[in-house]
Protein backbone atom coordinates (compact mmCIF):
# COMPACT_ATOMS: atom_id res chain seq x y z
CA UNK A 1 0.00 0.00 0.00
CA UNK A 2 1.28 3.45 -0.85
CA UNK A 3 -0.12 6.88 -0.21
CA UNK A 4 0.48 9.81 -2.53
CA UNK A 5 1.43 9.87 -6.21
CA UNK A 6 4.32 10.62 -8.49
CA UNK A 7 2.22 11.41 -11.55
CA UNK A 8 3.36 14.60 -13.22
CA UNK A 9 0.43 16.66 -14.46
CA UNK A 10 0.66 19.36 -17.11
CA UNK A 11 0.61 22.68 -15.28
CA UNK A 12 -2.14 24.02 -17.55
CA UNK A 13 -4.43 20.96 -17.31
CA UNK A 14 -7.99 22.16 -16.66
CA UNK A 15 -9.56 19.54 -14.41
CA UNK A 16 -13.00 21.00 -15.17
CA UNK A 17 -12.60 19.97 -18.82
CA UNK A 18 -13.53 16.28 -19.27
CA UNK A 19 -12.07 16.09 -22.77
CA UNK A 20 -8.67 17.37 -21.66
CA UNK A 21 -8.62 14.90 -18.78
CA UNK A 22 -9.74 12.01 -21.01
CA UNK A 23 -7.10 12.73 -23.64
CA UNK A 24 -4.38 12.68 -21.00
CA UNK A 25 -5.59 9.34 -19.62
CA UNK A 26 -6.05 7.73 -23.04
CA UNK A 27 -2.49 8.66 -23.98
CA UNK A 28 -1.25 6.43 -21.16
CA UNK A 29 -1.58 2.87 -22.55
CA UNK A 30 -2.90 0.59 -19.82
CA UNK A 31 -3.83 -2.65 -21.53
CA UNK A 32 -4.63 -5.37 -18.98
CA UNK A 33 -2.47 -6.36 -17.10
CA UNK A 34 -0.01 -3.48 -17.77
CA UNK A 35 -1.04 -0.58 -15.49
CA UNK A 36 0.70 2.19 -17.42
CA UNK A 37 0.68 5.62 -15.77
CA UNK A 38 -3.07 6.27 -15.81
CA UNK A 39 -3.66 5.73 -12.11
CA UNK A 40 -0.65 7.81 -11.08
CA UNK A 41 -1.92 10.71 -13.16
CA UNK A 42 -5.46 10.24 -11.89
CA UNK A 43 -4.17 10.23 -8.33
CA UNK A 44 -2.30 13.46 -8.96
CA UNK A 45 -5.47 15.07 -10.33
CA UNK A 46 -7.43 14.06 -7.25
CA UNK A 47 -4.72 15.24 -4.89
CA UNK A 48 -4.77 18.61 -6.63
CA UNK A 49 -8.46 18.85 -5.65
CA UNK A 50 -7.79 17.91 -2.02
CA UNK A 51 -8.44 14.16 -2.04
CA UNK A 52 -6.51 11.79 0.19
CA UNK A 53 -5.24 9.20 -2.29
CA UNK A 54 -4.16 5.66 -1.43
CA UNK A 55 -2.68 3.30 -4.00
CA UNK A 56 -3.56 -0.32 -3.27
CA UNK A 57 -1.69 -2.84 -5.42
CA UNK A 58 -2.79 -6.41 -4.73
CA UNK A 59 -1.42 -9.70 -6.02
CA UNK A 60 2.12 -10.78 -6.74
CA UNK A 61 4.26 -11.10 -9.84
CA UNK A 62 2.35 -11.12 -13.11
CA UNK A 63 -0.94 -10.92 -11.18
CA UNK A 64 -0.03 -7.69 -9.39
CA UNK A 65 -2.89 -5.27 -9.95
CA UNK A 66 -2.87 -1.49 -9.48
CA UNK A 67 -5.84 -0.03 -7.62
CA UNK A 68 -6.65 3.39 -6.22
CA UNK A 69 -8.92 4.63 -3.46
CA UNK A 70 -9.37 8.34 -2.88
CA UNK A 71 -11.72 10.28 -0.65
CA UNK A 72 -12.61 13.94 -0.22
CA UNK A 73 -14.45 14.91 2.96
CA UNK A 74 -15.60 12.87 5.94
CA UNK A 75 -19.28 13.75 6.25
CA UNK A 76 -22.35 11.90 5.10
CA UNK A 77 -23.67 10.78 2.82
CA UNK A 78 -20.57 9.07 1.46
CA UNK A 79 -20.94 8.62 -2.32
CA UNK A 80 -18.43 6.48 -4.21
CA UNK A 81 -17.69 6.54 -7.93
CA UNK A 82 -16.21 3.26 -9.21
CA UNK A 83 -14.44 2.48 -12.44
CA UNK A 84 -11.35 1.06 -14.09
CA UNK A 85 -8.34 2.40 -15.94
CA UNK A 86 -7.39 -0.84 -17.69
CA UNK A 87 -8.45 -1.34 -21.29
CA UNK A 88 -8.66 -4.27 -23.68
CA UNK A 89 -6.01 -4.85 -26.38
CA UNK A 90 -6.28 -2.75 -29.54
CA UNK A 91 -6.06 -5.72 -31.91
CA UNK A 92 -4.34 -4.82 -35.19
CA UNK A 93 -3.31 -1.20 -34.80
CA UNK A 94 -3.21 -0.82 -38.59
CA UNK A 95 -6.98 -1.33 -38.65
CA UNK A 96 -7.54 1.86 -36.62
CA UNK A 97 -8.37 5.02 -38.52
CA UNK A 98 -6.51 7.01 -35.86
CA UNK A 99 -3.78 5.69 -33.54
CA UNK A 100 -5.48 4.02 -30.55
CA UNK A 101 -3.53 5.97 -27.93
CA UNK A 102 -3.29 9.32 -29.71
CA UNK A 103 -6.65 10.57 -28.38
CA UNK A 104 -7.39 12.49 -31.57
CA UNK A 105 -10.55 14.58 -31.95
CA UNK A 106 -12.17 14.57 -35.39
CA UNK A 107 -15.53 16.18 -36.18
CA UNK A 108 -16.47 16.41 -32.53
CA UNK A 109 -15.55 12.80 -31.70
CA UNK A 110 -12.73 11.65 -29.41
CA UNK A 111 -11.06 8.46 -30.67
CA UNK A 112 -8.93 6.09 -28.63
CA UNK A 113 -8.86 2.88 -26.65
CA UNK A 114 -10.71 3.63 -23.43
CA UNK A 115 -12.56 6.66 -24.79
CA UNK A 116 -15.89 5.21 -23.66
CA UNK A 117 -14.76 2.16 -21.65
CA UNK A 118 -14.04 3.83 -19.45
CA UNK A 119 -11.44 6.59 -19.22
CA UNK A 120 -13.98 8.97 -20.74
CA UNK A 121 -16.37 8.25 -17.88
CA UNK A 122 -13.66 8.72 -15.28
CA UNK A 123 -12.72 12.02 -16.90
CA UNK A 124 -16.34 13.20 -16.69
CA UNK A 125 -16.35 12.31 -12.99
CA UNK A 126 -13.10 14.20 -12.37
CA UNK A 127 -14.43 17.25 -14.20
CA UNK A 128 -17.74 17.11 -12.32
CA UNK A 129 -15.96 16.99 -8.97
CA UNK A 130 -13.64 19.84 -10.00
CA UNK A 131 -16.67 21.96 -10.82
CA UNK A 132 -18.25 21.09 -7.47
CA UNK A 133 -15.03 22.04 -5.69
CA UNK A 134 -15.05 25.39 -7.49
CA UNK A 135 -18.65 26.16 -6.58
CA UNK A 136 -18.56 24.70 -3.09
CA UNK A 137 -19.04 21.11 -1.93
CA UNK A 138 -21.99 19.96 0.13
CA UNK A 139 -21.96 18.33 3.55
CA UNK A 140 -21.29 14.83 2.24
CA UNK A 141 -18.11 13.19 1.02
CA UNK A 142 -17.07 11.58 -2.22
CA UNK A 143 -14.65 8.78 -2.98
CA UNK A 144 -13.31 7.00 -6.04
CA UNK A 145 -12.63 3.27 -6.28
CA UNK A 146 -10.52 2.67 -9.38
CA UNK A 147 -9.16 -0.72 -10.37
CA UNK A 148 -6.73 -1.93 -13.01
CA UNK A 149 -8.17 -5.37 -13.74
CA UNK A 150 -11.85 -5.01 -14.60
CA UNK A 151 -11.08 -6.17 -18.15
CA UNK A 152 -8.95 -9.01 -16.78
CA UNK A 153 -9.66 -11.77 -14.25
CA UNK A 154 -10.99 -9.27 -11.66
CA UNK A 155 -9.23 -11.19 -8.90
CA UNK A 156 -7.03 -8.53 -7.30
CA UNK A 157 -9.07 -5.46 -8.14
CA UNK A 158 -12.40 -4.20 -6.90
CA UNK A 159 -13.02 -7.21 -4.63
CA UNK A 160 -9.76 -6.66 -2.74
CA UNK A 161 -10.24 -2.90 -2.51
CA UNK A 162 -13.74 -3.40 -1.07
CA UNK A 163 -12.32 -5.76 1.56
CA UNK A 164 -9.77 -3.08 2.46
CA UNK A 165 -12.45 -0.40 2.53
CA UNK A 166 -14.57 -2.49 4.89
CA UNK A 167 -11.66 -2.87 7.32
CA UNK A 168 -10.90 0.85 7.11
CA UNK A 169 -14.52 1.90 7.65
CA UNK A 170 -14.75 3.37 4.14
CA UNK A 171 -17.79 1.55 2.75
CA UNK A 172 -20.01 4.19 1.05
CA UNK A 173 -23.71 4.78 1.44
CA UNK A 174 -24.17 4.56 -2.33
CA UNK A 175 -22.00 3.75 -5.32
CA UNK A 176 -22.22 4.93 -8.92
CA UNK A 177 -20.28 2.86 -11.47
CA UNK A 178 -19.33 4.75 -14.62
CA UNK A 179 -19.53 1.91 -17.15
CA UNK A 180 -20.88 2.89 -20.61
CA UNK A 181 -24.50 1.85 -20.09
CA UNK A 182 -26.23 3.58 -23.00
CA UNK A 183 -26.71 1.51 -26.18
CA UNK A 184 -26.95 4.36 -28.70
CA UNK A 185 -27.86 7.67 -27.04
CA UNK A 186 -26.70 9.26 -23.81
CA UNK A 187 -29.54 9.15 -21.30
CA UNK A 188 -31.22 5.97 -22.55
CA UNK A 189 -30.38 3.59 -19.76
CA UNK A 190 -29.27 3.15 -16.17
CA UNK A 191 -28.21 -0.26 -14.93
CA UNK A 192 -29.86 -1.12 -11.62
CA UNK A 193 -28.70 -4.73 -11.54
CA UNK A 194 -27.01 -7.45 -13.53
CA UNK A 195 -27.65 -11.09 -14.27
CA UNK A 196 -25.43 -13.68 -12.67
CA UNK A 197 -23.03 -15.77 -14.72
CA UNK A 198 -22.11 -19.44 -14.35
CA UNK A 199 -19.62 -21.29 -16.53
CA UNK A 200 -19.65 -25.09 -16.50
CA UNK A 201 -17.48 -27.79 -18.02
CA UNK A 202 -19.01 -31.25 -18.35
CA UNK A 203 -16.71 -34.19 -19.06
CA UNK A 204 -18.32 -37.56 -19.81
CA UNK A 205 -16.13 -40.65 -19.66
CA UNK A 206 -17.12 -43.68 -21.75
CA UNK A 207 -15.57 -46.85 -23.06
CA UNK A 208 -13.71 -46.72 -26.36
CA UNK A 209 -14.59 -49.24 -29.04
CA UNK A 210 -15.24 -50.03 -32.68
CA UNK A 211 -18.36 -48.50 -34.17
CA UNK A 212 -19.32 -51.90 -35.61
CA UNK A 213 -19.52 -53.34 -32.09
CA UNK A 214 -21.31 -50.69 -30.05
CA UNK A 215 -22.38 -53.25 -27.43
CA UNK A 216 -18.72 -53.58 -26.45
CA UNK A 217 -18.34 -49.81 -25.89
CA UNK A 218 -20.05 -47.00 -24.00
CA UNK A 219 -20.44 -43.96 -26.23
CA UNK A 220 -19.87 -40.78 -24.14
CA UNK A 221 -21.09 -38.56 -26.98
CA UNK A 222 -24.59 -40.03 -26.78
CA UNK A 223 -24.64 -39.56 -23.01
CA UNK A 224 -23.37 -36.00 -23.27
CA UNK A 225 -26.00 -35.15 -25.90
CA UNK A 226 -28.67 -36.54 -23.59
CA UNK A 227 -27.39 -34.31 -20.80
CA UNK A 228 -27.42 -31.24 -23.02
CA UNK A 229 -30.88 -32.07 -24.38
CA UNK A 230 -32.21 -32.34 -20.83
CA UNK A 231 -30.60 -29.07 -19.79
CA UNK A 232 -32.06 -27.29 -22.79
CA UNK A 233 -35.48 -28.99 -22.80
CA UNK A 234 -37.33 -26.56 -20.55
CA UNK A 235 -36.69 -22.80 -20.21
CA UNK A 236 -35.12 -21.90 -16.89
CA UNK A 237 -37.77 -19.22 -16.38
CA UNK A 238 -39.74 -16.54 -18.19
CA UNK A 239 -38.13 -13.52 -16.58
CA UNK A 240 -38.99 -11.49 -13.51
CA UNK A 241 -40.07 -7.92 -12.82
CA UNK A 242 -36.72 -6.30 -13.63
CA UNK A 243 -34.92 -9.17 -15.40
CA UNK A 244 -35.21 -10.87 -18.74
CA UNK A 245 -35.34 -14.66 -19.01
CA UNK A 246 -32.30 -16.62 -17.91
CA UNK A 247 -30.31 -18.09 -20.78
CA UNK A 248 -28.31 -21.32 -21.07
CA UNK A 249 -25.93 -21.39 -24.03
CA UNK A 250 -23.70 -24.31 -25.01
CA UNK A 251 -20.40 -22.72 -26.00
CA UNK A 252 -18.29 -25.75 -26.92
CA UNK A 253 -18.67 -29.45 -27.75
CA UNK A 254 -15.41 -31.38 -28.14
CA UNK A 255 -14.52 -35.00 -28.68
CA UNK A 256 -11.11 -34.86 -30.38
CA UNK A 257 -11.83 -37.91 -32.49
CA UNK A 258 -10.18 -38.00 -35.92
CA UNK A 259 -11.31 -41.54 -36.82
CA UNK A 260 -14.67 -42.34 -38.42
CA UNK A 261 -14.85 -45.92 -37.09
CA UNK A 262 -13.98 -45.25 -33.45
CA UNK A 263 -16.29 -44.67 -30.52
CA UNK A 264 -14.35 -42.19 -28.39
CA UNK A 265 -13.57 -42.67 -24.73
CA UNK A 266 -14.37 -39.12 -23.70
CA UNK A 267 -16.57 -36.15 -24.64
CA UNK A 268 -16.64 -32.65 -23.21
CA UNK A 269 -18.99 -29.68 -23.36
CA UNK A 270 -18.85 -26.16 -21.98
CA UNK A 271 -21.80 -23.91 -21.28
CA UNK A 272 -22.69 -20.57 -19.79
CA UNK A 273 -25.83 -19.58 -17.90
CA UNK A 274 -26.76 -15.92 -17.51
CA UNK A 275 -29.33 -16.06 -14.74
CA UNK A 276 -31.75 -13.63 -13.15
CA UNK A 277 -32.87 -13.12 -9.55
CA UNK A 278 -35.01 -16.28 -9.60
CA UNK A 279 -31.87 -18.41 -9.26
CA UNK A 280 -28.59 -18.67 -7.39
CA UNK A 281 -25.34 -19.95 -8.78
CA UNK A 282 -25.25 -22.77 -6.23
CA UNK A 283 -28.75 -23.96 -7.14
CA UNK A 284 -27.93 -23.99 -10.86
CA UNK A 285 -24.70 -25.86 -10.20
CA UNK A 286 -26.64 -28.48 -8.27
CA UNK A 287 -29.21 -28.76 -11.07
CA UNK A 288 -26.52 -29.42 -13.68
CA UNK A 289 -24.94 -32.10 -11.47
CA UNK A 290 -28.33 -33.78 -10.94
CA UNK A 291 -29.07 -33.90 -14.68
CA UNK A 292 -25.62 -35.31 -15.36
CA UNK A 293 -26.11 -38.01 -12.73
CA UNK A 294 -29.36 -39.05 -14.43
CA UNK A 295 -27.99 -39.32 -17.96
CA UNK A 296 -24.24 -39.79 -17.53
CA UNK A 297 -23.35 -41.17 -14.08
CA UNK A 298 -19.64 -41.11 -14.89
CA UNK A 299 -19.69 -37.41 -15.81
CA UNK A 300 -17.53 -34.85 -14.08
CA UNK A 301 -18.84 -31.30 -13.65
CA UNK A 302 -16.68 -28.26 -13.01
CA UNK A 303 -18.52 -25.00 -12.34
CA UNK A 304 -17.36 -21.43 -11.78
CA UNK A 305 -19.73 -18.68 -10.69
CA UNK A 306 -18.28 -15.35 -11.78
CA UNK A 307 -21.10 -13.38 -10.19
CA UNK A 308 -24.55 -13.72 -8.67
CA UNK A 309 -27.47 -11.70 -9.97
CA UNK A 310 -28.20 -8.53 -8.05
CA UNK A 311 -30.76 -5.76 -8.07
CA UNK A 312 -30.72 -2.36 -6.36
CA UNK A 313 -34.30 -1.15 -5.74
CA UNK A 314 -34.68 2.45 -6.91
CA UNK A 315 -34.41 4.90 -4.01
CA UNK A 316 -33.69 8.57 -3.42
CA UNK A 317 -30.27 8.46 -5.08
CA UNK A 318 -31.75 6.87 -8.19
CA UNK A 319 -34.45 9.54 -8.31
CA UNK A 320 -31.75 12.23 -8.19
CA UNK A 321 -29.76 10.49 -10.93
CA UNK A 322 -32.80 10.07 -13.17
CA UNK A 323 -33.75 13.71 -12.74
CA UNK A 324 -30.21 14.83 -13.56
CA UNK A 325 -30.23 12.71 -16.73
CA UNK A 326 -33.59 14.08 -17.80
CA UNK A 327 -32.61 17.68 -17.09
CA UNK A 328 -29.45 17.39 -19.23
CA UNK A 329 -30.60 15.08 -22.04
CA UNK A 330 -34.39 15.44 -22.10
CA UNK A 331 -34.72 11.64 -21.88
CA UNK A 332 -36.24 9.43 -19.20
CA UNK A 333 -33.74 6.60 -18.75
CA UNK A 334 -34.86 2.98 -18.71
CA UNK A 335 -33.91 1.02 -15.59
CA UNK A 336 -32.22 -2.07 -16.99
CA UNK A 337 -30.47 -5.25 -15.80
CA UNK A 338 -29.35 -6.75 -19.12
CA UNK A 339 -25.94 -7.14 -20.70
CA UNK A 340 -22.81 -8.70 -19.30
CA UNK A 341 -21.26 -8.53 -15.87
CA UNK A 342 -19.36 -5.64 -14.31
CA UNK A 343 -17.58 -4.92 -11.05
CA UNK A 344 -20.92 -3.68 -9.72
CA UNK A 345 -21.56 -7.34 -8.85
CA UNK A 346 -18.92 -7.06 -6.13
CA UNK A 347 -20.04 -3.65 -4.90
CA UNK A 348 -23.66 -4.80 -4.52
CA UNK A 349 -22.56 -7.01 -1.62
CA UNK A 350 -21.64 -3.90 0.37
CA UNK A 351 -24.01 -1.07 -0.59
CA UNK A 352 -26.66 -0.01 -3.14
CA UNK A 353 -25.17 0.52 -6.59
CA UNK A 354 -26.21 1.78 -10.02
CA UNK A 355 -24.33 2.20 -13.29
CA UNK A 356 -24.42 5.08 -15.71
CA UNK A 357 -21.85 6.28 -18.22
CA UNK A 358 -21.25 7.06 -21.87
CA UNK A 359 -22.65 5.44 -25.01
CA UNK A 360 -21.18 1.95 -25.31
CA UNK A 361 -21.75 1.14 -28.98
CA UNK A 362 -17.99 1.17 -29.75
CA UNK A 363 -16.61 -0.57 -26.65
CA UNK A 364 -13.86 -3.12 -27.38
CA UNK A 365 -14.03 -2.24 -31.09
CA UNK A 366 -11.55 -0.74 -33.52
CA UNK A 367 -11.92 3.06 -33.49
CA UNK A 368 -13.49 3.14 -30.03
CA UNK A 369 -14.81 6.64 -29.52
CA UNK A 370 -16.96 9.05 -27.53
CA UNK A 371 -18.72 12.19 -28.68
CA UNK A 372 -17.22 15.32 -27.15
CA UNK A 373 -20.72 16.68 -26.60
CA UNK A 374 -21.67 13.53 -24.68
CA UNK A 375 -18.66 13.90 -22.42
CA UNK A 376 -19.77 17.41 -21.48
CA UNK A 377 -23.33 16.22 -20.90
CA UNK A 378 -22.14 13.33 -18.75
CA UNK A 379 -20.06 15.74 -16.69
CA UNK A 380 -23.11 17.93 -16.11
CA UNK A 381 -25.18 14.87 -15.14
CA UNK A 382 -22.56 13.71 -12.62
CA UNK A 383 -22.23 17.25 -11.27
CA UNK A 384 -25.99 17.54 -10.77
CA UNK A 385 -26.12 14.09 -9.19
CA UNK A 386 -23.35 14.85 -6.71
CA UNK A 387 -24.98 18.14 -5.79
CA UNK A 388 -28.41 16.53 -5.50
CA UNK A 389 -27.24 13.87 -3.04
CA UNK A 390 -25.36 16.37 -0.90
CA UNK A 391 -21.77 16.09 -2.08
Amino acid sequence: MTTGTTGALPADLALTDPVAVARLLIRQPSVTPDPGASQLLLGAMLERMGFTVTHLPFGEGAERTPNLFARLGTGGPHICYAGHTDVVPVGHEADWTYPPFAAEIVDGVLYGRGACDMKGGIAACVAAIARRVNTGLGHGSISLLITGDEEGPATYGTQKVLEWMAVQGQIPDYCLVGEPTNPQTLGEMVKVGRRGSLNARIVVEGTQGHVAYPHRADNPVHRLLAVLDALRAIPLDHGSEYFESSSLQVTSLDVGNTASNLIPARAEARLNIRFNDLHTGAALKGWIETVCAQHAPRARVESRISGESFFAPPGQEMAVLQQAITDVTGLTPKLDTGGGTSDARFIARYCPVAEFGLVGASIHKVDEHAAVADMEKLTRIYEAFFKGVGV
